[in-house]
């Protein structure tokens, strides 16, 4: 583009005013506020002067069509933050996606409990405030037969509250193999810190023994503590002593016991450690997640000897960590599952995608593959054996057997394609192998995969 070019564009380019007095703009000022349009005005004008003066494509410069684009910027920039999408990664707790699907009851309890006021603290008999919690509390000690319960808002919440309330101002025990870095940079020494509680590691990498905690236990020593790998596993020549070590030595020596089990399970969910091992061993406190295996909001679990869940409870963090009761309502909605005679069933759908038989998930990817060749001709269409993951750090280097669908565009590379169905709505997220772009059923929900099959229809 020339000077003399960028000279009369930059001539023609409409005035600000000029677009906010088009019929578009004012429609649009009756669904936002009106000073976030004109800032959108201004934006879209000063971008299409940025590309004139760099020598760029500024598109049609009528009032109208700066207008239209500024719609669609607002509609991007404004669009909903929390959206659903459609997770055929295979990953069944994708930290990315919101980690565990909230099983129909807990929506269902939302939306009943939560449609107006709602008892939150208040006891209906006496009329007097009560822990908000109460009820939650009451399910997880008849679950696991611990002596008290509360919760925060995640579990690594519950890891700094109940290392404060335990060991503030002295040390705590650490095997140096679970000096673990989770997402988010959720680093042990850097929690221990945080917490006030000074960090005492010992053994190594891959063997600790309990003779190494006892040989560290000294004046300054304040808990014993055990730490879940969480996103990743040591094998080999590897030892770790075992909780009921632990507890032995730590009643030896009137020492506390904090297990920090991580993801959590409260059901046997091979290879995990069900919650209820760590409380017929006898440990002082137990944290988990609320919000992997066992499926529910995002929260952390504290639970144990009463004496240390209500020493946590008058801890001055706790109004800072606690949940709302959107937190409380689901998660007691989804605790609920467990108390079936048999535990959570396909009403849960965590538990129904880790679960799902390998020959079920072969019948669905060939049943999908078959309606996406029909609908969508263009492409390259077929099945092939792979893994899921659970995800979140939940069972670190277990894989589970699937059935992939793999597709193929004849006119885009594997990333655009994949891209493509990200920006659709609803949007869908794959995963790539061997430059193909693959759907797993096993994370798919109801009626989705007839949406997977609408949407390839539609696309180019």
């Amino acid at each position: 583009m020339s000077n003399v070019d960028k000279q009369q564009l930059l001539r023609s380019l409409p005035a600000v005013d000029k677009v906010l007095g088009t019929e578009r703009i004012a429609r649009i000022k009756e669904q936002w506020l009106p000073r976030l349009v004109d800032e959108a005005v201004r934006g879209e004008v000063d971008a299409v002067r940025a590309a004139i003066l760099a020598g760029s494509d500024p598109g049609s410069i009528e009032p109208e069509a700066i207008a239209a684009r500024t719609e669609a910027r607002l509609a991007a920039d404004l669009a909903p933050g929390v959206s659903r999408c459609i997770n055929a990664t295979g990953v069944v707790l994708h930290t990315g996606l919101g980690r565990a699907v909230l099983a129909g009851e807990a929506i269902d309890a939302i939306q009943r409990e939560l449609s107006g006021y709602s008892i939150v603290s208040i006891d209906r008999e006496a009329g007097a405030r009560i822990r908000r919690e109460s009820a939650v509390a009451r399910i997880l000690a008849a679950l696991t037969g611990a002596e008290a319960a509360t919760v925060v808002n995640n579990n690594a919440a519950a890891t700094v509250i109940t290392l404060n309330t335990m060991a503030a101002g002295r040390e705590a025990i650490l095997s140096r193999g679970q000096l673990v870095e989770i997402g988010g940079s959720f680093r042990m020494p850097d929690v221990f810190e945080t917490a006030g509680v000074r960090l005492r590691e010992v053994g190594t990498t891959n063997r600790t023994y309990i003779s190494d905690y006892e040989r560290a236990i000294g004046e300054e020593t304040g808990l014993l503590l055990r730490v879940h790998p969480s996103n990743y596993k040591v094998t080999g020549f590897v030892h770790e002593p075992t909780i009921e070590e632990m507890v032995a030595l730590g009643r030896e020596r009137g020492i506390p016991v904090l297990d920090d089990l991580g993801a959590g399970a409260l059901v046997e969910i091979p290879p995990e450690t069900p919650v209820t091992a760590s409380i017929d061993a006898g440990a002082d406190l137990i944290t988990c997640s609320g919000d992997k295996l066992i499926g529910g909001p995002q929260s952390g679990i504290i639970l144990g000897k009463r004496e240390w869940v209500d020493r946590v409870r008058r801890n001055p963090l706790f109004r800072a960590l606690r949940v709302d009761k959107l937190t409380l309502t689901a998660l007691e909605a989804t605790l609920r599952l467990f108390l079936a005679p048999n535990g959570p069933d396909d009403r849960h759908p965590s538990f129904r995608m880790l679960r799902i038989p390998q020959e079920e998930l072969v019948k669905l990817a060939d049943a999908l593959a078959q309606r996406i060749r029909s609908a969508a001709p263009r492409l390259e269409v077929a099945t092939r054996s792979d893994f899921s993951q659970v995800g979140s750090g939940s069972m670190p280097g277990e894989t589970l057997p699937t059935t992939l669908v793999s597709l193929r565009s004849p006119t885009q590379n594997a990333s655009a394609f994949a891209r493509g169905l990200r920006l659709g709505n609803p949007p869908v997220y794959t995963r790539i192998v061997e430059d193909t772009v693959c759907l797993d059923p096993r994370t798919l929900l109801d009626g989705e995969d007839e949406e997977i099959v609408n949407i390839l229809k539609e696309m180019p």
